[in-house]
């Protein structure tokens, strides 16, 4: 029980505890510290596991992955509480860190049970993070709870299945003959926001307060990444369900008007990116995944802090109501720009070495379809992150909003984060060198750059010679969630309809019966009933010496 106490993930969650008790905020930027001191000092292998049963629990087991992934969630993570310093609502920094405490968990647990748990406290801790941006976030909290708590039972549903068909909680590469597999996996891909739920994360995400979705968008969906590539790699189909994402995310994300859900459409695009990597299963595919986690988490980060920090002064998210703040937030928009340039893959930037790993497994593979759809794709994510996003917020018409860049705190965040993307883009060889597998790719030769340069050029011009059919207006765009609130709201309807239906019918029979029997017992028992009136000395002998004989005739014949 002492050696919990070195878990990094259990560690983080005590502390997330305590926060509402600390009043120096700068002591919180410890914890991630502390956390990553305890993670770097441990080898790699399984370090704490407890006896369950017939089943063994793995705590804690450390290997290249499970290390690449806890790193970042904590680097983000600190990162992030410089960020959200001048957030008052402790609730929300407190649940955050016992959220990522939980993410961090989930990735070095060696068992499918304690995954679980830590799922679960996953899944309510960033439920009050949601709720903790303002009123009207409770219903959108809801929506992002229940898909999550469908998801979870799915999951739970599948690790009990398959630990009594295989005798076994071992979470490694699942058995693809194994039904209890696919129940796992599904709980797996609603997290990741996977279809028909990937519509939960634009809708939760924004909903949050300008600090509360750049926690978000880091720990739920690559926690999912992570467990896919553990036990999925090489399921082929994964490779549709990526696909799917990838468009999804690109076509919303052109169609939306807020900045913030602009960005978390782009979440599921590039969560789409990771998936085919792990549907194509390959050792640089492999690679490739991580480390476009690896850098996605930082570069989404920056993004969302920068239309963070733009919320926070203006109070505005909507690029209908924006425009014209390169004047006033300088580097909120050149940090903007940065993280633009990375989601985009372009040279000299974190994106550029991480998912050209992926495209360079297509090429390996001669999946020469799949190729071109991720080139188009890139194409497509420069079009709405890379132009869409920083054109509308900070350049196109002047809004003449009052506003100037945010606290010191807030800038000091960004500038890390940009500082990353860019160091990350000219030195890969540090991030490779981490990855699961060796790698022998370079991603800076002649023919790479100059054709991905070549094909953000023509995505760009294609931007502004569409720009008179890019601009918004004051619409809601209707997504897939549409269908799952009026479908439940439609079942809800007619499952109450026919529920109320047959308890009234049952409460009229059990009311009926009731009538029915109250007056036969008046009739037989009342006072003129045949029970109730006077009987005869000899009547009452003649009963007595018949129901006498028959105890005595039960009596010799039984």
């Amino acid at each position: 029980m002492t050696s919990s106490l070195l878990h990094p993930g259990i560690i983080l969650i005590a502390f997330g505890l305590f926060i509402p008790l600390i009043k120096n905020r700068l002591i919180v930027l410890l914890f991630p510290i502390a956390s990553f001191i305890i993670l770097f000092s441990l080898d790699n292998g399984t370090i704490i596991k407890l006896d369950y049963g017939n089943y063994e629990l793995i705590l804690l087991s450390i290997d290249k992955l499970s290390r690449l992934f806890s790193y970042i969630f904590l680097l983000i993570l600190f990162a992030t509480a410089i960020f959200s310093i001048n957030q008052d609502n402790k609730s929300e920094i407190s649940s955050a860190f016992v959220y990522v405490g939980s993410s961090i968990s989930v990735v070095l647990s060696g068992d499918l049970i304690t995954l679980f748990i830590f799922w679960e406290i996953m899944a309510i801790t960033s439920t009050i993070v949601i709720w903790s941006g303002s009123k009207q976030s409770y219903y959108p909290g809801i929506r992002y709870l229940a898909v999550h708590l469908l998801g979870g039972s799915i999951l739970l549903i599948g690790i009990i299945g398959y630990a009594n068909t295989t005798g076994t909680l071992a979470f490694g590469l699942m058995s693809p003959d194994n039904i209890f597999s696919y129940f796992v996996l599904a709980g797996f891909l609603i997290n990741a926001g996977a279809p028909p739920f990937s519509s939960w994360i634009p809708d939760a995400y924004p909903s949050a307060s300008w600090s509360g979705t750049v926690f978000l968008s880091a720990f739920t969906t690559k926690t999912a990444v992570y467990v896919l590539i553990v036990g999925y790699a090489g399921y082929q189909f994964l490779i549709y369900v990526g696909i799917f994402m990838i468009f999804y995310g690109i076509i919303f994300a052109i169609l939306e008007n807020d900045m913030r859900r602009i960005l978390s459409y782009s979440i599921v695009n590039q969560v789409g990116f990771m998936i085919v990597a792990v549907g194509i299963g390959t050792e640089i595919a492999i690679n490739g995944a991580s480390s476009h986690a690896f850098t996605h988490i930082i570069y989404k980060a920056l993004l969302l802090m920068s239309a963070g920090s733009v919320f926070y002064i203006t109070g505005r998210t909507k690029c209908t109501d924006l425009g014209g703040l390169y004047k006033t937030m300088p580097l909120t928009m050149i940090c903007g720009i940065i993280g633009a340039l990375s989601i985009s893959a372009f040279p000299l930037t974190s994106g550029f070495i991480s998912k050209s790993l992926t495209v360079q497994a297509t090429v390996y593979e001669e999946l020469k379809i799949l190729w071109l759809l991720l080139t188009m794709a890139s194409a497509g994510v420069f079009l709405h992150a890379g132009i869409k996003f920083p054109w509308f917020v900070f350049f196109q018409k002047d809004a003449k909003i009052k506003a100037q860049d945010p606290p010191k705190n807030m800038r000091f965040a960004m500038i890390f984060l940009s500082a990353l993307c860019i160091l990350i883009g000219v030195f890969p060889g540090v991030l490779y060198s981490i990855l699961p597998y060796d790698v022998k790719y370079v991603p800076y030769t002649l023919d790479h750059v100059s054709s991905q340069l070549q094909l953000l050029m023509f995505s760009g011009l294609a931007f502004f010679i569409l720009l008179k059919y890019l601009k918004r207006t004051l619409t809601i765009t209707l997504d897939f969630d549409w269908f799952w609130r009026k479908f439940g709201v439609l079942v809800v309807s007619l499952f109450d309809t026919y529920l109320l239906k047959k308890v009234h019918t049952l409460i009229h029979s059990i009311d009926n019966l009731g009538t029915q029997t109250i007056r036969s017992l008046h009739k037989h028992s009342g006072p003129s009933g045949m029970l109730g009136r006077s009987w005869s000395t000899g009547n009452m002998a003649l009963w007595t010496a018949i129901l006498l004989g028959l105890f005595l005739l039960f009596y010799l014949f039984a």
